[in-house]
């Protein structure tokens, strides 16, 4: 079987004992044969083991049978597949590339966004990431005339807003969060460095709306008023793991966040216009209000 194949079969086995939530293997068997995959041919009890054993080693997750209740398959650490975690990008990039893959004959009518792989950058951050060595790169910033060199310990990878970050300490014990893109020219020294065992990518930005992390900021409560279908695309996809809705009407819905309002959460806020009001705190709503008369100032010039 060729090896693209095999990916199709886990990532079924995957979504399948996902969304069941606990099923037997009967059960799983029955789903099998409606597929085309299967060809008619069931799951045999020694190949679905093989599998379990492939998807652990491949994503990190773990299959388990709950022998109290019937024999029932369940993932085992399901709670990585409703994080931004390695696991759940992997399955969810997969699962789509499977789908696309099964309808060629509809390529001109499926329309995709541009995400920079990050290509050999990439490979070489998390190569150094691996090995636990320095990088030396040169980097511009953006409205920069010239770029700069410096050397990082690589800590974590983040990607937002189709583009990849990497998170690196400096020589004089600073943080900072450098673009992919940005990097002139990169290159992995001898020299290495240990991650500090306390270090929680996760928890680092947990506070934060994206890349920006500003310790001085304090965590705030955030009150923010969506209108229109603002309230839809903010209930479905929301700013942050802290947002909840907390009252309604008709014409609007209040979601509560609790959040460091740095720069680019500010300009997320901006960027959904008039349909997005802050409501709390007011020193921000008075900041966004300032945004919004300076816009309107320059459509007047």
């Amino acid at each position: 079987m060729k090896v693209f194949e095999k990916f199709k079969e886990y990532i079924w086995l995957v979504n399948t004992i996902y969304e069941a939530k606990a099923i037997t293997l009967a059960e799983i068997n029955e789903r099998w044969l409606q597929t085309e995959m299967s060809e008619g041919i069931p799951l045999s009890r020694t190949t679905f083991h093989r599998h379990r054993i492939a998807i652990e080693e491949i994503f990190g997750l773990y299959i388990d049978c709950d022998k109290k209740n019937g024999n029932k398959y369940y993932i085992g650490n399901h709670h990585v597949l409703r994080e931004h975690s390695v696991q759940n990008w992997m399955l969810s990039t997969l699962s789509v590339s499977n789908t696309l893959g099964e309808s060629q004959s509809l390529h001109q009518r499926i329309l995709l966004e541009n995400i920079p792989s990050g290509g050999e950058r990439l490979q070489l951050v998390v190569k150094a990431m691996k090995e636990s060595r320095c990088l030396m790169m040169s980097y511009r910033r953006y409205g920069a005339m010239a770029s700069y060199s410096c050397m990082i310990e690589p800590y974590c990878l983040k990607l937002f807003r189709q583009r990849w970050y990497i998170l690196g300490r400096l020589s004089n014990g600073w943080l900072a969060t450098y673009s992919l893109d940005r990097i002139e020219d990169i290159s992995m020294m001898e020299t290495k460095f240990k991650i500090p065992e306390d270090f929680n990518a996760a928890e680092y930005f947990q506070d934060s709306y994206g890349i920006v992390v500003d310790s001085n900021l304090p965590l705030e409560k955030v009150v923010l008023r969506a209108y229109g279908n603002e309230r839809y695309y903010l209930r479905d996809l929301p700013l942050h793991h802290s947002q909840r809705e907390i009252g309604k009407t008709e014409e609007y819905t209040d979601f509560e966040l609790h959040i460091k309002t740095t720069f680019d959460f500010k300009t997320q806020l901006f960027s959904r216009g008039a349909w997005l009001q802050v409501i709390e705190p007011q020193s921000l709503a008075d900041e966004m209000i300032e945004w919004h008369q300076s816009a309107v100032e320059r459509y007047k010039k």
